[in-house]
């Protein structure tokens, strides 16, 4: 479920520090359009606490005693309808946060960016878009891809008809389907289907996935949004 004005954004926060989770309370609270339905100091109990509290989004740290950020994202997301996952964290530490691409987190962001940033990447992801940090995005998709599966050939770009490769590329620049219904003048169900196409193509297993091909086949470049 997407938030709106006039359903906030659905919000669980999972860190260790209580002094981060009350910075974050105060950014991301009602007046800017957003509820925190939960909080937890570790990743143990996010699967159970999801399922109670239909989070649209959970912000998620890396590092924390017992449960870490990338374990309990890949709990997560083995869950049906599970919600999508955006990484905060201090560190940058490229290994890291491309271990939480692998479990299927929809992004990262480095602690410290601007309010407006943190509360745009929050409702981009929460929207079913990606959001990658443009400070580190480089480095960590390197990281990515030398851990994982040997990327799609570039040549099967050329199996996509025009308006996939248009509806790639938005994905690769982190835009949620609303998004790119709205940029390219379509119906939600017509961008979920075209979704559905690239994803079927390329034989990607999740956004994070295409945002990588993406960048990989210059189809959208690293930097600044």
């Amino acid at each position: 479920m997407s938030g709106t004005a006039a359903s906030p954004v659905r919000v669980l926060l999972v860190d260790d520090q209580e002094l981060i989770r009350a910075g974050l309370r105060g950014l991301l609270r009602a007046r800017f359009g957003f509820t925190i339905v939960g909080e937890l100091s570790d990743g143990s109990g996010v699967v159970e606490s999801a399922a109670r509290l239909h989070p649209d989004v959970v912000v998620m740290d890396v590092r924390m005693p017992g449960v870490d950020g990338v374990t309990a994202t890949a709990r997560l997301r083995a869950v049906d309808d599970g919600p999508p996952v955006l990484v905060l964290t201090t560190f940058e530490d490229d290994e890291v946060l491309a271990g939480a691409l692998r479990a299927g987190a929809a992004g990262f962001l480095l602690k410290g960016v601007p309010a407006e940033d943190l509360q745009r990447a929050v409702r981009t992801v929460a929207e079913g878009g990606s959001w990658l940090d443009p400070a580190v995005t480089g480095r960590v998709l390197t990281t990515y891809r030398q851990g994982t599966a040997p990327a799609v050939p570039g040549a099967l770009v050329a199996t996509l008809t025009p308006r996939e490769r248009e509806v790639l590329a938005l994905i690769g620049a982190g835009l949620s389907n609303t998004e790119i219904a709205e940029r390219l003048t379509l119906g939600e169900g017509t961008v979920k289907t075209h979704i559905g196409h690239v994803f079927a193509k390329l034989a990607l297993r999740d956004r994070a996935a295409a945002v990588v091909f993406a960048f990989d086949n210059g189809l959208v470049r690293p930097g600044p949004r």
